[in-house]
């Protein structure tokens, strides 16, 4: 008598969406857990770091805007081009500062990157899932993508403020301030700008070099809103082409796809806006500089 025996396979786990769509919950633990201690380290780490890299002890803002604005009042009435070693000790601090937060922030870019993928893949292979979980993939896929784009947008500008520090740093300066010795040299500073270059021999050498480092900052930015916008064409491109490639019957692939063909070339677009922009000054800096100290920026 032959008995059939019946093999009992091991029951797979399909609760939640992730592992339903055969995402590696032990990956995207990992990646959760790594952007959840890089952000505090983001907000925590590089003032402390950058103050023993500079060899400096800044306190807390007050202190560092106070200190700030007593360093560029003696650069000002010094008549010499090279900063002084106040002021030269505060530019190598915000340089240490900006630095440290670009990697940090590149890491968390490549972190919500690495997320997005996952996500996005989970979501187009999520056959057997309910309509609370595909929402669910799209939500968390979305709201990745969206952290992804704003931490490449701080990558950019700590990348801009740790090239052109003296710029970044004017930024901390109080410029409504009423009275004093600041006030007045803030005046000074305005009256300058108004006639530059057409003071000639009078230019104060300070502000040429505050002048050549605005541009520089502007500059900066071209280049890298150049990268993004290129960037994010080559992105548009890739997703039209998946697009075009699905099945009409495909519709998840394709509307995924063609959402990100549309946000990536309308991103392009704003970013190139602002690549002309920076150009603009970069070219003629002083009255975009002129229009910082008054106020309006």
């Amino acid at each position: 008598m032959v008995v059939g025996m019946t093999t009992r396979s091991r029951p797979t786990s399909t609760h939640g969406p992730f592992r339903s769509a055969r995402v590696s919950g032990h990956t995207l633990a990992w990646l959760v857990a790594l952007a959840a201690a890089l952000v505090p380290a983001f907000v925590f780490v590089p003032r402390p770091l950058a103050a023993s890299m500079s060899g400096g002890r800044f306190g807390d803002q007050r202190n560092f805007v106070d200190s700030l604005s007593e360093s560029f009042v003696d650069y000002w009435r010094s008549g010499d081009r090279n900063l002084s070693p106040d002021l030269k000790r505060l530019v190598e601090y915000w340089v240490h500062h900006h630095v440290i937060k670009a990697v940090i922030a590149a890491i968390l870019l490549i972190v919500f990157t690495a997320l997005g993928v996952l996500l996005w893949k989970a979501f187009l292979r999520a056959d057997g899932l309910g309509a609370g979980s595909r929402a669910a993939l799209v939500s968390a896929g979305a709201l990745v993508t969206a952290l992804a784009l704003c931490t490449s947008v701080t990558v950019e500008g700590n990348l801009q403020d740790a090239t052109a520090p003296f710029s970044s740093l004017m930024s901390m300066l109080p410029l409504h301030a009423s009275h004093g010795e600041f006030a007045e040299t803030l005046d000074q500073v305005r009256q300058s700008l108004a006639h530059y270059p057409d003071a000639g021999e009078r230019t104060p050498p300070a502000l040429t070099v505050m002048v050549d480092d605005f541009s520089r900052f502007h500059a900066v930015r071209v280049v890298t809103a150049t990268i993004v916008a290129i960037t994010l064409a080559g992105m548009s491109a890739v997703s039209w082409r998946s697009f075009a490639v699905a099945g009409a019957s495909d519709r998840r692939r394709r509307r995924v796809f063609g959402t990100f063909g549309l946000v990536s070339a309308l991103l392009s677009l704003a970013v190139v806006v602002v690549a002309v922009a920076n150009t603009t000054v970069a070219a003629d800096p002083a009255p975009a500089l002129l229009g910082f100290f008054e106020g309006g920026w």
